[in-house]
């Protein structure tokens, strides 16, 4: 009643005071001053000889910040110069104050913050007030945060990637403009974590951030970047970054004070701030694997054991995921500066990050660097997989528990028809499944990787746990191979106390498993580069979802790396094979999951809200609903069930307690109870909500049992599933998608159109076409900028692109394909396109042929070079090998003038120096 009475400025005040209080401050009328009774002291209506400031901050009885106060829906930015002069206004009965460096406007609803120690100072909208220790620290420190990000000095290149040096560069660059937001992206596999801990650490040496938050969306990421921080070792230290600062994965809701780095799941983060305990199964939910509602913001509520400005930089991992819409206001809690990491951005990601995208390298242009491969679609089509199949009435037929994977024999009294989509949901075709593994089998080691002696590491994603079963045990049947051959790697194996991490780690580094089937937890963000093969077996609808699981197959690995766990690999891994056995390479796809608007959530996803915390009353209920009539469908044994998983509920007993959680009755007794009312006294709204709150939490408990839900899932999704043993599939075709012949020979005319369309532009091109035999004129810059126009569009080629075209054309006329290229193999490519030689062969292999000869052809002429004199001319050789020629001027760098140089030589060679250089030029590239 007496709220409705305030006038909007009035009930501004109330709630900048309620925030002020939460955050530390001791809120007093001016007239009732007592800088003594507080560390933290915000005065009301303090005099100023501009007149009376709404609130002056005092921190250890210094002035230090101002608030100004406005009513609800008043826009602040136009407030600024207001607050901006009380800040530089003399305050009453205060001696030489100096100009207040915490500005602040605030409606109670909304608050922006000024820090006038910036060097271009900007306001900001943040969640909440600072408290004064916050405050307090900050003028210690003198130089603000935005200041002294102008300390970072230039970025130190060793050791990193063009990409790696761009993205840091440009971010830094960003930050020193004080831009609160920031998206790197860069492709899989081109190293964002080594980017982004390299930045890291430059932001607490030079920039002496004070803490910063690596957050992830996922258990899994999180160890897996835990590990990095561990092995990282900065390219000007000597020391382990977890040697120099303190890194803390966050298992539980303890932060400690001392920890620079805090990695941690966003689930976990916002059950820090809310103080409500998360089940951990949360933590392993792929984003991407979840339905989202437009009404699912996380509310957050300040807490002041984690003020705002807790974090200096918040660097968020996978940023293109579904995170937003459930988990933004934990991100906005924090008064921080964002920096995104993803390799597939969508329109909400470059929003979210206000469209400053300070690094852009996609996955295109790391084929071209060689920093990842491509991957080659290869095409299983089955009949049943096409168009699905029936089953007719009285047939006799296994029924399976999708749970218990218990048959029994049944006869159908009624016709199934069953599509494509219902494969391995509804109906199992084992044959389905067994054509598609046999199709697979017959062509990976003779089509897709011709010549292997063992199938090349395989991932398959799986449409469920029980689908998974199913592959496995085909796969293990057909390849006649052991449990090792073949293994499931999801969250589940848990359950039979089998870390997934260990699993994925004999993936990367031992000879077995070959295969590894998964449902999503390794669909994205882990790192498995000996991976040569994925087998979709599932639909993937998200676009940006599809892209991030073919990510798995695009890292690089040297040929020594990957014949530790295939040894009869022949090649550098130059592209992966991705085998769409479902039409998920046909399927259409969307940039981002969208929003349902018709609130459509399933009961995985409902029951995953309410263990995430997100417990609103349209969740519960429909949930309690949902219950209610799956109590009228299930049989005895599954009620049994049930009980066993809650120590002793029913169904409609858990029904009945969700919605006893906001029956207005239950919660008036509950309060009374609770609060020791009379009978006759109504509780407060405030009890009333406390309340609710908490039997909400208790009707919700029970689903923090993964197993629980697990297998109301599957109950909901109907347990039996049909198993059709009757209609038989096949195969109705198995091939590319774009012939490798085919897709080999357009490599090869794109070089050929390269090699014409620069005949008179290109030194190093011309110097070949019309003097084959003249090279003394040839250097490497010329090789280089060669190079650099090769690689970008519209011919987007590199050596090693063309080589391998080359060898799977003309296998018989290529030497050296398993070697690693060198750039100067252009010259080779450009003499075997323009048919100067008869077989392609690496450059140093011809230089060093080259080099026998000559000298042979010298000892044939009675010339005989003593010891020293070979060593040098060795010395010359492997020179050009790498810089296609030599001159005077490099007998003055290395190896050369560590053994006397210049002059050295010419004491060796005397007046006939310059003539063996120049015949070394020509002889050994001609």
């Amino acid at each position: 009643m007496y709220e409705s009475l305030q006038l909007p400025e009035q009930r501004a005040r109330v709630k900048i005071d309620e925030m002020l209080t939460l955050a530390g401050w001791e809120v007093q009328n001016f007239k009732e001053i007592n800088l003594g009774s507080s560390f933290g002291i915000a005065v009301r209506e303090y005099p100023t000889d501009t007149g009376p400031a709404d609130y002056i901050l005092f921190v250890d009885r210094e002035a230090i910040g101002v608030i100004e106060a406005k009513k609800e829906g008043v826009i602040l930015t136009t407030v600024e110069e207001q607050t901006s002069r009380y800040a530089n206004s003399k305050l009453k009965w205060i001696e030489d104050n100096k100009k207040l460096l915490f500005l602040y406007e605030s409606t109670g609803i909304i608050t922006r913050f000024t820090d006038n120690r910036d060097i271009k100072p900007r306001s900001r909208e943040i969640f909440h007030f600072h408290s004064p220790h916050s405050l307090f620290k900050k003028i210690k420190n003198k130089r603000g945060l935005r200041e002294r990000l102008t300390d970072i000095p230039p970025l130190n290149n060793e050791g990193l990637r063009l990409c790696q040096i761009n993205a840091i560069t440009n971010l830094e660059e960003s930050l020193k403009e004080a831009r609160p937001r920031a998206l790197v992206q860069m492709a899989t596999g081109s190293g964002k974590t080594f980017t982004a801990i390299t930045s890291i650490y430059r932001l607490l040496k030079f920039a002496k951030a004070k803490r910063i938050l690596f957050l992830v969306d996922t258990k899994n990421l999180g160890k897996q970047a835990d590990q990095e921080f561990s092995a990282f070792t900065p390219n000007d230290d000597n020391r382990k970054f977890t040697e120099l600062y303190s890194v803390q994965l966050l298992n539980s809701s303890f932060i400690d004070s001392t920890s620079q780095v805090c990695i941690s799941t966003i689930q976990r983060m916002y059950s820090i701030l809310s103080k409500e305990n998360i089940d951990e199964s949360a933590e392993e939910i792929n984003p991407n694997e979840l339905k989202f509602t437009e009404t699912q913001a996380k509310e957050v509520s300040y807490n002041p054991e984690i003020p705002i400005d807790f974090f200096d930089f918040i660097v968020i991992d996978e940023c293109h995921r579904s995170i937003y819409n459930l988990w933004k206001q934990v991100l906005d809690y924090f008064d921080a500066f964002f920096i995104g990491l993803t390799a597939t951005p969508d329109k909400r990601t470059f929003g979210f990050f206000n469209e400053n995208v300070v690094s852009e390298y996609s996955h295109e242009k790391a084929v071209i660097d060689g920093v990842n491969v491509q991957g080659v679609p290869y095409i299983i089509e089955t009949e049943i997989t096409s168009k699905g199949s029936k089953l007719t009435c009285n047939q006799y037929v296994d029924i399976r528990n999708r749970l218990t994977r218990k048959s029994r024999w049944t006869q159908l009294d009624t016709d199934i028809e069953y599509s494509e989509r219902d494969l391995d949901r509804k109906v199992v075709n084992i044959s389905q499944i067994r054509n598609i593994i046999k199709a697979f089998k017959e062509k990976i080691t003779t089509e897709i990787f011709p010549g292997r002696l063992e199938l090349p590491k395989t991932l398959i994603f799986a449409k469920t746990d029980s689908h998974a079963d199913d592959i496995i045990k085909i796969i293990r049947d057909e390849f006649n191979e052991s449990n090792d051959f073949c293994r499931k790697i999801t969250y589940s194996i848990t359950k039979n106390k089998l870390k997934p991490e260990d699993e994925l780690q004999k993936f990367r580094t031992a000879y077995n498993p070959r295969i590894a089937v998964t449902v999503d937890m390794i669909a994205t963000g882990t790192d498995i580069r000996p991976l040569e093969c994925l087998l979709f077996m599932r639909d993937v609808k998200s676009k940006g979802y599809f892209e991030q699981m073919k990510g798995r197959g695009t890292r690089t690995i040297s040929l020594d790396d990957l014949r530790k766990v295939t040894p009869s690999a022949r090649y550098n891994k130059d592209h992966y094979v991705l085998i769409d056995a479902v039409g998920v390479s046909k399927s259409v796809k969307t940039d981002t999951r969208p929003l349902e608007r018709n609130k459509s959530v399933s009961t995985k996803d409902l029951m995953q809200h309410i263990i995430m915390g997100n417990r609103n009353e349209d969740y519960i209920t429909s949930l309690a609903g949902r219950l209610t009539m799956l109590e009228r469908q299930i049989k005895p044994e599954e009620k049994e069930k049930i009980k066993e998983l809650t120590g002793g509920k029913v169904i409609n007993d858990i029904a009945g307690d969700l919605l006893d959680a906001f029956d207005p009755d239950i919660q008036i007794e509950r309060a009374k109870k609770d609060f020791n009312l009379d009978r006759d006294t109504e509780p407060s709204k405030d009890q009333l909500k406390s309340v609710e709150k908490a039997l909400v939490k208790e009707s919700c408990k029970v689903f923090d049992n993964p197993k629980l839900r697990d297998f109301l899932i599957d109950v909901r999704r109907n347990l039996d599933q049909v198993i059709d043993t009757t209609n038989l599939d096949k195969v109705t075709y198995a091939g590319f998608k774009e012939d490798i012949q085919d897709f080999s020979k357009t490599v090869i005319e794109k070089f050929k159109q390269f090699i014409e369309d620069n005949r008179d532009e290109i030194i190093a091109y011309r110097i070949f076409y019309n003097q084959p035999y003249n090279r003394k004129e040839l250097t490497f810059k010329m090789i280089k900028e060669l190079n650099e126009k090769l690689s970008k569009s519209p011919y987007d080629l590199t050596p090693e692109k063309i080589w391998k075209a080359y060898a799977q054309n003309e296998e018989n006329r290529v030497k050296g394909a398993n070697s690693a290229r060198k750039l100067t193999d252009i010259i080779s490519l450009l003499r075997f396109e323009m048919e100067l030689v008869k077989e392609l062969r690496p450059f140093d292999d011809s230089v060093n042929q080259n080099f026998k000869e000559w000298v042979f052809k010298k000892n044939a002429g009675h010339i005989q070079f003593s010891e020293e004199q070979m060593e040098w001319l060795r010395m010359i050789k492997d020179h050009i090998i790498t810089s296609v020629s030599i001159d005077r001027d490099d007998f003055e760098n290395t190896p050369f003038a560590e053994r006397g140089g210049l002059m050295k030589i010419w004491n060796l060679f005397g007046d006939k120096m310059d003539g063996v250089i120049e015949e070394l030029n020509q002889a050994l590239v001609g």
